[in-house]
């Protein structure tokens, strides 16, 4: 069998790029070839790639041929040869790891974070770090280091963040499939400007290891993709407890294994059939939302009627919401950033300095009435999943925004007061603590890209993939390329 041409290989999946090097139709140095030509390519237009590790990512390709030559194609890895730049937040052992930040311009681990241990034994071959904002703060990827990544459908505009090089990276070819981190938004949101596929999985699910603060719960790790299906892919290898990390792991490995095993569904069948889902553009609470991302959420709402599902006005009671996030935010940017902040304050962006400061002006009556806001909001959650299977919503409340903004100052008319605020539509469900995912839904009348929401109950991840899955692969957003 001939070997698929370069720009091909580009067009794969994760699962069908591993696929085709164990069963040796390409081999892991062809794949890292057309990877690199793409990084050569686009690179310099969007930025989302700002460290390569060529030499280290070609005797890791060579050695994973030699492996394909020894070993029977269904002994090999998932992810077996598959290149993947890291998000530039997760240490890599070995690889410059800068946090977007001149405080740790020349860092270089001595680890990895779980998420890229995990990603590296599935058989992923390390290339280089992509993107972030500073210290992964806010939904916009610039800093002073490397400057300011391009949205691939219009690059003059946002790529999202904090896991925008990610997306960038994803949605333009360079590689299929990528790790990111999400407190505020941080894979849904770069997944919902760059038209791909964004996963933050229930608490306990993928540990964010190694952490000062093993009892955090607010910020998650997770995949990104093309395409759901290979989210389920990821999961399969990501998904699992570890000892450093108390919180309890609600869904097993061997759950998500057996979702991406599944057989998809035919394209006219209803898979839907039976799933309740609440929609709701404004999250109950007035949330100011873009006129053309709520007309494509509700026409999109359609599609999952076709496939079988039962889409009603509803939405959780979202009052404490706010309370919890701005406060466990400030709290956990607190804990991690202080002694950053104390020793290095002129390096470090005005944004994180506001949010430790809030961090360390927080009382004890504050953090009490967050704990009770946060039972509180946990009891209308479990009320609404009770009644829903998912929750449907904007991922976020505007469009991809002019690149050289720091933040949108407006959202539909109405003022931000903070770096934060116009991200609310992802925010609120992060003080839920659920899982959720964005997946493309269409595009503006300006063709950009704009991404739906999906929020299931706390443990209930593969249904949400399960059903996530389904209108990916009824719509496939995702296929329609950037020009570039």
């Amino acid at each position: 069998m001939s070997a698929p041409a370069d720009t091909a290989l580009l067009e794969l999946s994760a699962r069908e790029l591993s696929a085709a090097i164990r069963q040796r139709s390409v081999s892991a140095r062809e794949v890292l070839d057309a990877h690199f030509a793409r990084i050569d390519t686009v690179n310099p237009a969007i930025n989302a790639v700002v460290t390569q590790v060529r030499e280290q990512a070609y005797a890791a390709a060579s050695r994973a041929d030699e492996l394909t030559a020894s070993t029977p194609a269904d002994e090999l890895t998932p992810l077996h040869g598959v290149p993947m730049t890291h998000k530039d937040t997760h240490a890599t052992a070995g690889i410059r790891t800068t946090l977007g930040s001149p405080v740790f311009a020349e860092q270089v681990p001595d680890h990895d974070d779980l998420v890229v241990a995990r990603f590296r034994s599935a058989g992923v071959i390390s290339t280089g770090k992509n993107n972030v904002p500073e210290f992964a703060a806010g939904s916009h990827t610039f800093n002073e280091l490397f400057g300011t990544t391009h949205n691939p459908y219009d690059h003059t505009r946002s790529a999202g963040g904090s896991s925008g090089g990610a997306a960038a990276a994803i949605a333009s070819r360079i590689q299929p499939l990528g790790d990111g981190s999400d407190m505020g938004g941080s894979l849904r949101n770069p997944a919902a400007f760059c038209n791909v596929v964004g996963f933050r999985p229930s608490a306990g699910v993928l540990p964010l290891v190694p952490s000062p603060d093993a009892w955090a719960w607010l910020g998650r790790s997770g995949p990104i993709a093309r395409s759901v299906d290979d989210i389920a892919l990821a999961m399969s290898v990501l998904a699992g407890p570890d000892p450093r990390v108390p919180l309890a792991c609600p869904v097993e490995r061997a759950a998500f294994r057996a979702l991406a095993a599944e057989e998809l569904p035919e394209p006219d069948a209803r898979p839907l059939a039976g799933v309740r889902i609440g929609l709701s553009t404004d999250f109950g609470v007035g949330v100011p939302v873009e006129a053309e991302i709520v007309e494509v959420l509700r026409a999109q709402a359609r599609v999952f009627e076709e496939l079988g599902a039962v889409v009603e006005e509803a939405v959780p009671d979202l009052t404490d919401a706010d309370e919890v996030f701005d406060t466990t935010r400030a709290f956990d940017m607190a804990t991690m950033l202080r002694t950053v902040v104390a020793e290095h304050r002129e390096q470090v962006k005005p944004e994180v300095v506001w949010n430790v400061e809030k961090g360390l002006a927080l009382t004890g009556p504050q953090l009490m009435d967050a704990a009770l806001a946060r039972t509180r909001l946990h009891a209308a959650t479990r009320a609404f999943f009770g009644e829903h299977d998912l929750l449907l919503c904007p991922t976020s409340q505007v469009l991809p925004f002019p690149s050289e903004e720091r933040w949108p100052r407006t959202v539909a008319g109405v003022e931000m007061q903070t770096y934060v605020e116009w991200m609310r539509s992802a925010t609120l469900v992060s003080a839920t603590g659920c899982p959720a995912v964005s997946v493309p839904g269409g595009f503006s009348p300006d063709g950009l890209p704009v991404g739906l929401q999906l929020v299931a109950a706390h443990g209930r991840d593969v249904e949400l993939l399960r059903t996530a899955r389904a209108y990916d692969l009824a719509t496939r957003h995702a296929d329609r390329a950037p020009v570039l």
